[in-house]
Parts: structure tokens; C-alpha cells; sequence
């Protein structure tokens, strides 16, 4: 199985797609993104952690809870209805409903998502004439077009596609995201839409979302801020026509090994995207006593605006990520801590180690940055991704509303 980089939503079968613009975003680029399955979907989804939870958010949780088979997503962009209330819901319902009378699909088969700013009504009077608007338009290559369509401070789309053999023929997933910032998500990224047509278990589905998502969107930080819309959905309407995949076969393996690979890309382009962002970095925890010491380890120096700083400044200020690591609350021991910056070691047992800090540096120059921290009390690792703070990350939200 290999990755396409070019691949998108509608790269599996019998998925369709569109993009519209309906006049939410005051720059008049498209802002009406249309997923349509031709077929029922099983599917699955994760959304924020964030007790103030967007009103889709919401609303999904109820699609979900409901377990009518998914045909159609409609996501606005430049507008989060996110803190709108009692309202906010009902709009959210009400576009559900009406894209559901539009494409002529059953009731509770639409899910809707929003993104942008918080705390605006979403303008319905512009939904209303968008949403049937948008509904004649899906086309079986416009996967491309919806990954562009949910951007906001995104500088680029990202969407990908992979193929994987199964009972003599093939099946394909295929995917997109969007975010730059506001990422540091505990369930799910800013917005994530996976798609398959193969026919899968419904307990293959749920078990290899879940650890996927777990190991990728929840891997990654771009800023330590967790979004009030975070979703993260797949679905898989079994157009390919193939025997279905099973609990317990070497298909449903490699189903969610595809998946890994599907979404690790996608979350990994997200901070390769961070606002302001010019580098990227991977954090390796390994020698923890547990999967929590790593875990927290990890995000502490990921979300350090300290680190992240120096990342910028090409400086291998070793001391802020030792600092980070200390005050993440993981019973961390210094003296037994080893630490390494593109595999040069400035720290060995808790003792600084003679290294040349200009070479370094210029070592740090490129789109990667490799951190690795041996806390030395165990055997549990774990890998996070991050980016480093510019001076563009703060004009960016400096000035996002005005």
C-alpha cells in the first residue's frame, strides 16, 4: 500500500463532492463544502474535549448516538456557530434538515460542521439559498475542491488517498483536514473527513478509527489551544463491492494499518501548516514508566512557548525543553534524563555534555527538527509533533476578528 499525496475524499468510490460560495466569508471565497456518499455509510466520529463545544459538535454527537447511516456532509467555513446558544442548535438542525430535503436522502442522514469565528450567529438567510444551491453541484472528483472549500487560516489543502488489496480486487480511503491553528486536540483535529468503500465491520471501524485518531490527530500540536469544533469523521459505504472486512482477518489488519498511514499524513501536514510556521518538529519520548509519563511529558514541551521560540530562533536552548519536561507533573528524574537535538547529545544522565552549539544550530536550520528525550525510568515511548512560534503566528491572531 502507498500513500497518494494527490488522492482526496472522492478518490474512493461512489463519494461526490462540491464547494460554493454562499457569502459567510466577507472575502467572498467559497465557504459551502459538500461531502455526498451515493450509497448508506457506516461510519464513526470523535469530537473536541472542550466543554464549550461548538453547536455541530453538538449536533453530531446526537447524529451519532442516533446510528442512521451517514450520506452527506456539509461543512461552513468562516463561521464557527460556536457560543450562539440555544439558537446555534437550532441552526444547525435546520441546515441538517434541509440538506437532507435537497439531496432527497432520509432523515438523520446529513451532518453539518462549521469553522471560523466564535461567537457569531451563523448568517441563515445566506445558508438557505446555499445549501440547495450546493446540492445539485457534488461531482465523483470535487474531493480536491472540499478540502479547499474548509479552509480558513490555512495556507493550503490537505488531502491524500491510499489503496490497500482486498479479496481479489481493491479498496481505497482517501481523506482530508484542515487547521493551522487553535490545534491541540484530545479526541479528534479541527476538521478531519475520511472516506472508504469498503464494506467494514462495524467493530473493525469503530476499533481502528479510534486508535488511529489516538496516534495521529491526537499526537500533534500547533499552539496548545483546543478548538471549540474539532471533528473528526470517517465513513465507508462499501461501493467497491468486495466481501466485507471482518473482526480478527489479516484484512481488517490491513485496513487499519492504511488508515495509520492515511491519517498520520494528514495530521502531520496540519502542523507542517501551523500559522506562521517554519518548522516542523518531532518529539520522540521513549524511557518512560508508563504510556501517562510519556504522554504528558510530551505535551508539555510540545506546548512550550519557550521551546517553540527557540525551535524558531535555531537556538539549542536545551534547558527549556529539560524545564518543560520537569513541570509537565510526570515524576520526571533529572539525573536520569537523557536529551538529544538532531542526534547530537546536549544532555547525558542529567549532565550537560560538551557539544558545538553554532553547528548545531546550523543543524537546525532545516524543515525538521528531531528532539529525543530518555527519561531513563522505563520502557514506554511516545511520538508527538509540534512546530515552532514565529512572529506571524502572533499577527495572524492579533488580528483575526478586526
Amino acid at each position: 500500500m502507498q500513500l497518494d499525496p494527490n488522492g482526496h475524499p472522492t478518490s474512493p468510490r461512489g463519494f461526490r463532492a462540491a464547494l460554493h460560495t454562499c457569502g459567510i466569508k466577507v472575502s467572498g471565497s467559497p465557504d459551502l463544502a459538500l461531502l455526498v456518499s451515493d450509497r448508506p455509510s457506516r461510519w464513526d466520529a470523535v469530537f473536541t474535549t472542550n466543554a464549550v463545544a461548538a453547536a455541530p459538535v453538538e449536533f453530531g454527537r446526537e447524529r451519532l448516538a442516533d446510528g442512521v447511516p451517514l450520506r452527506a456532509i456539509l461543512v461552513n467555513s468562516g463561521n464557527a456557530n460556536a457560543v450562539t446558544g440555544a439558537q446555534g442548535l437550532a441552526d444547525a438542525r435546520e441546515t441538517a434538515a434541509l440538506l437532507e430535503r435537497s439531496l432527497e436522502i432520509p432523515e438523520g442522514a446529513a451532518l453539518v460542521s462549521s469553522t471560523g469565528v466564535i461567537g457569531v450567529p451563523l448568517p441563515m438567510d445566506k445558508i438557505r439559498h446555499g445549501v440547495p444551491a450546493i446540492a445539485g453541484l457534488p461531482v465523483t472528483d470535487g474531493g480536491a475542491a472540499f478540502a479547499r472549500g474548509i479552509m480558513t487560516t490555512d495556507t493550503r489543502p490537505k488531502h491524500a488517498s491510499i489503496s490497500v488489496p482486498h479479496a481479489g480486487g481493491m479498496v481505497t480511503l482517501g481523506g482530508c483536514a484542515k487547521g493551522a491553528g487553535m490545534i491541540h486536540p484530545r479526541m479528534a483535529t479541527m476538521l478531519s473527513y475520511l472516506t472508504c468503500d469498503a464494506d467494514v465491520h462495524p467493530e473493525v471501524l469503530g476499533a481502528a478509527f479510534r486508535r488511529c485518531v489516538e496516534s495521529s490527530y491526537n499526537r500533534i500540536s500547533v499552539d496548545g489551544d483546543t478548538s471549540t469544533n474539532d471533528t473528526c469523521v470517517l465513513l465507508a459505504n462499501g461501493a467497491a463491492g468486495l466481501p466485507p472486512i471482518l473482526p480478527g482477518t489479516t484484512a481488517a489488519d490491513d485496513f487499519e494499518q492504511a488508515l495509520r498511514i492515511l491519517t498520520a499524513h494528514l495530521s502531520r501536514e496540519i502542523v507542517r501548516d501551523g500559522e506562521g510556521a517554519t518548522t516542523v518538529v518531532r518529539l520522540d519520548v521513549v524511557g518512560a514508566r508508563d504510556a501517562l509519563q510519556a504522554e504528558l511529558v510530551a505535551r508539555a514541551v510540545c506546548n512550550s512557548p519557550l521551546v517553540k521560540t527557540a525551535i524558531h530562533g535555531r537556538d539549542p536552548n536545551w534547558g527549556r525543553i529539560l524545564c518543560a519536561a520537569g513541570y509537565a507533573g510526570a515524576g520526571v528524574t533529572p539525573r536520569s534524563v537523557d536529551l538529544s537535538i538532531q542526534d547530537v547529545p546536549v544532555l547525558v544522565r542529567g549532565t550537560p555534555a560538551v557539544f558545538d552549539a553554532p553547528a548545531l544550530s546550523r543543524a537546525m536550520r532545516g524543515e525538521e527538527v528531531l528532539i529525543r528525550l530518555d527519561l531513563g525510568q522505563g520502557t514506554d515511548t511516545t511520538t508527538f509533533w509540534t512546530c515552532d512560534f514565529s512572529a506571524e503566528y502572533i499577527s495572524i491572531n492579533a488580528d483575526y476578528t478586526t
